[in-house]
């Protein structure tokens, strides 16, 4: 089996695979201040609650955008797995150009993606992640890396305004019948919703201009039934899509070890 690990800035998210099957999945909050030996616990809780052992768990795999967590999670994976993990990053095998000025700057979790996006729907591809930050990428006909945007997320967002203003406190993020608020809760939802809509609708078109050409639009992260379902730009919901793009690392990096 293989254990894929996501770490997010706000979750971390593991799959376990049992050979080319998603076996089961879950989600623990990002914590930077957790020991290895905290985190084992976690981790190794879940994996008796599916009934698993840890001897059957031959390999992990690990793309990671918070640094500090990178050594604690390879120390996890030696000391309790007895495995030397791969960690996405520079110098693997992705099998896609990466088109950045400076590829090394590129979150692995967003190559994570595109890996997973051009292998299962072909490019070009347009793949909208909806984490702490909301990220666009882009994959060309051709299957390049092009780049992308990145914009504040939803969560985070919201988070903001409530700790700069005095008088607005936080609200269930479920879409108003209308745009126009008949309350402060009602107008703080249609700002969100509506407005994250707005802005994802037209980042994509602009892509969309300069790519010249209809790419598919592929939703993924977190977040992405808050926003997603209300907008019709993105074509598709893929919630598994960066657990998918370690599995298919991990094969290319790892076949036949």
């Amino acid at each position: 089996m293989l254990l894929a690990v996501d770490i997010g800035n706000t979750n971390i998210v593991f799959g376990l695979y049992d050979a080319d099957c998603l076996r089961t999945h879950w989600r623990i909050r990002t914590e930077r201040n957790r020991t290895v030996d905290e985190y084992w616990v976690l981790v190794n809780e879940f994996i008796l609650l599916n009934k698993i052992t840890t001897g059957t768990i031959d390999d992990i795999v690990i793309s990671c955008v918070v640094p500090p967590l990178i050594p604690v999670f390879e120390e996890l994976s030696r000391k309790y797995f007895r495995t030397e993990p791969l960690v996405v990053g520079p110098g693997i095998k992705t099998g896609i150009p990466i088109l950045y000025k400076n590829p090394a700057e590129v979150g692995a979790d967003r190559i994570v993606n595109a890996v997973a996006g051009l292998e299962k729907y072909g490019g070009p591809l347009i793949i909208v992640d909806f984490g702490t930050a909301i990220t666009f990428d882009v994959v060309s006909k051709k299957g390049e890396y092009l780049g992308g945007a990145i914009f504040p997320g939803l969560q985070i967002s919201m988070e903001a305004l409530y700790k700069g203003t005095a008088k607005l406190s936080p609200v269930d993020l479920v879409r108003p019948e209308k745009v126009i608020g008949k309350s402060t809760v009602e107008s703080l939802q249609a700002g969100a919703i509506f407005g994250f809509v707005g802005m994802i609708e037209n980042i994509v078109s602009k892509m969309q201009g300069e790519l010249g050409e209809k790419a598919k639009v592929i939703g993924t992260g977190g977040l992405i039934k808050a926003i997603a379902d209300q907008a019709p730009v993105v074509e598709v919901i893929d919630p598994f899509l960066t657990l998918e793009g370690l599995k298919i690392l991990y094969d290319r990096n790892r076949q036949g070890k």
